[in-house]
């Protein structure tokens, strides 16, 4: 136990030279090496290297949410997902990219931001083939084949296809004019309308 005191990981893993401070936790992590599942989870038949991964897996069923947050009570089911929220508090973002350096709170969010650079396109349109970045813009592109409006102003009850179409519209109800021509100052309530305006300024 003294060794988790003084930060000596004398057990060092022969095939990536991962070191871990217990030989217990050396031989649980060899398994993913090998890709060796030997527990399984009763409810859905899932594979798991360790024991941990089938009872942290089993909380996704339940609903079960045992680890929560110190700074402000937000509960998970899994311990990297509170590890993760955990850096909104302390600022932390370790994943960095490797094409402009700006920096990520997870791998999962640099990996999605470093398609910018390498114009990969892994998400594609079934109805159109229209290509995007991230499932995220395929979502809201496919609600212009299907004609669903779910998003409603609680208003006029006007609907739109995107939550940002509605954000942009409830502004003419609330007076706000957000957008504004840098040359004579007038204001919009839509960057269209400005576009639009600033026309008159390159005649």
């Amino acid at each position: 136990m003294w060794l988790w005191h003084t930060g000596e990981k004398p057990h060092g893993c022969d095939q990536c030279g991962k070191t871990f401070t217990q030989s217990g936790s050396l031989k649980l992590h060899q398994v993913t090496h090998t890709g060796e599942k030997p527990y399984s989870c009763d409810q859905c038949d899932k594979e798991f290297s360790t024991k941990r991964g089938v009872n942290i897996r089993k909380c996704c069923h339940t609903g079960e949410k045992p680890y929560s947050c110190d700074q402000c009570g937000a509960a998970f089911a899994v311990p990297s997902s509170l590890k993760v929220h955990q850096r909104i508090h302390t600022g932390e973002k370790p994943h960095s990219c490797d094409h402009c350096d700006k920096q990520f709170t997870t791998k999962e969010y640099m990996k999605i931001h470093r398609r910018i650079h390498t114009g990969e396109k892994p998400y594609w349109c079934d109805q159109c083939g229209k290509m995007f970045t991230h499932s995220g813009s395929l979502k809201r592109h496919q609600v212009t084949h299907t004609g669903e409006k779910p998003h409603s102003c609680d208003h006029c009850g006007k609907t739109f296809t995107q939550s940002g179409s509605l954000k942009r519209h409830q502004l003419m109800h609330t007076g706000v004019k957000s957008f504004s021509c840098d040359q004579c100052e007038k204001t919009f309530y839509k960057n269209t309308s400005l576009q639009h305006h600033q026309r008159v300024h390159t005649v």
